[in-house]
């Protein structure tokens, strides 16, 4: 998630209660991240590249979230289907043109296959849930829960079934038509017809038989489970210079270490930037300025966004979103749930004033590719609708000088671990399905 949450709290909220100083330097509990097979690691690394999962075979996972753009994709909200390219280059298909664009800002997934990130989305409607059946909280109920091995692999539901984002318009093609009339994981359903498509290509059949024996049917949570496996392995980010720093080594600048000290301390920033990853794993409004469409409901074009009130209906959580980490952050740009702000800087100072701060936005910000019709700036320029954001806002002003924001983001970038970042096995040059691959 990448709102960049600077915690600028009482007191009483700023202590980090994993955190302990040992010799002047920090200690956190270790990562624990699962145990991955190569072999299923590779097998997910090209069905994460394969447009073969989406309704018009248009659109990967990739589309969103590629190494070149920090496993995001450098726009402020994405075009799924109905669009091509990749990144800021992506343009609509006036043959196919989308519906809207996708309302929140595509993730970055770097370190998801670690334990500690048990809510995903930046809502965190999908959640690890030791009363639930199957472990896993969805809204889409517990009959879709059930042979996901972890909530890193079911939130790969969630885009093959949103119609801008993978599955197509209603009604263009079989999956999206299945999705429409409500038939997800049912026999002959959206599920079962993407694990057909793969089950048909030898390739895909071949792997799937070293890995689940030969002849064992294909099911879409195996897909999702191999794509699973392949982000843990391909995007673990643990190895920066801040974490050569916390293993005794003298890995950090000057500028660096002073922005750590401000981190920790006088700039409040791990009250939400907590433990190993910078993040509480919690949800926190901050007066984060809204563009495009909003987190609609089914059949809904516009909405809102009230983030996690949408999960809890607690009135308490409007506006409040995942606090992100902050790992390899100076390469996930923009930033905000739905990527209000281009710069690191920008969302900085967001957090330095909040309501001012959304009062004044400044909308040449916005990374935003050309859309007909689309209403981007609703909200800003709905007085109402400013005004409940800024009653929400939880964090109070803090003022830091141009040098103090300078040295905190030296430190952010102290948190960038390049082999992470570039991912360790890289795009494939083709897949199975001989659809193209974005690279």
């Amino acid at each position: 998630m990448k709102g960049l949450a600077l915690a600028a709290l009482p007191l009483a909220v700023l202590a980090v209660p994993m955190l302990a100083d040992t010799g002047g330097r920090p200690e956190f509990p270790p990562a624990e991240f699962a145990p991955t097979d190569p072999a299923r690691v590779d097998l997910g690394r090209l069905l994460f590249y394969d447009p073969i999962l989406s309704g018009n075979e248009g659109v990967a996972c990739a589309t969103c979230h590629h190494p070149r753009f920090g496993t995001s994709d450098g726009m402020s909200l994405s075009l799924g289907d109905g669009a091509h390219g990749l990144g800021p280059d992506r343009v609509i298909d006036p043959d196919n043109l989308p519906e809207q664009r996708i309302p929140r800002n595509a993730p970055a997934l770097f370190n998801l296959g670690a334990a500690q990130f048990t809510h995903m989305f930046h809502d965190g409607r999908l959640e690890a849930d030791a009363t639930q059946p199957h472990g896993i909280r969805t809204p889409l109920g517990e009959s879709m829960t059930e042979g996901f091995d972890s909530v890193l692999s079911a939130q790969a539901m969630f885009p093959v079934l949103a119609p801008d984002e993978m599955a197509g318009h209603y009604s263009e093609n079989p999956i999206s038509r299945a999705v429409r009339m409500g038939q997800l994981s049912l026999p002959g359903g959206a599920w079962e017809q993407i694990a057909a498509r793969v089950e048909a290509v030898p390739e895909y059949r071949a792997r799937f038989d070293a890995v689940l024996g030969v002849g064992a049917p294909i099911h879409f949570t195996d897909i999702s489970n191999m794509m699973a496996e392949f982000i843990n392995a391909e995007w673990r980010a643990d190895d920066s210079p801040f974490d050569r720093y916390l293993a005794g080594q003298d890995a950090l600048s000057d500028a660096e270490m002073h922005g750590m000290d401000l981190f920790y301390g006088e700039a409040g920033c791990a009250g939400c930037h907590t433990g190993l990853f910078q993040t509480d794993h919690q949800f926190h409004s901050i007066a984060m300025v809204q563009i495009g469409p909003g987190k609609a409901a089914r059949f809904e074009t516009h909405a809102r966004d009230e983030g996690r009130m949408r999960v809890t209906g607690n009135p308490e959580d409007a506006f409040a979103f995942r606090t992100p980490s902050l790992r390899n952050v100076t390469l996930t740009a923009p930033y905000g749930h739905d990527g209000a702000y281009a710069t690191l800087e920008s969302v900085i100072r967001h957090h330095l004033d909040p309501v001012g701060s959304l009062y004044s936005y400044d909308r040449s910000q916005a990374i935003l590719a050309d859309l007909p019709g689309a209403d981007d700036w609703r909200i800003l320029d709905d007085p109402a609708e400013m005004a409940a954001i800024a009653a929400s806002n939880d964090l109070p002003p803090i003022e830091l000088s141009d040098g103090q924001v300078a040295d905190l983001m030296a430190f952010l970038g102290a948190l960038t671990d390049a082999a992470g970042a570039a991912g360790r096995l890289g795009v494939p040059e083709t897949v199975p399905s001989g659809l193209p691959v974005d690279r």
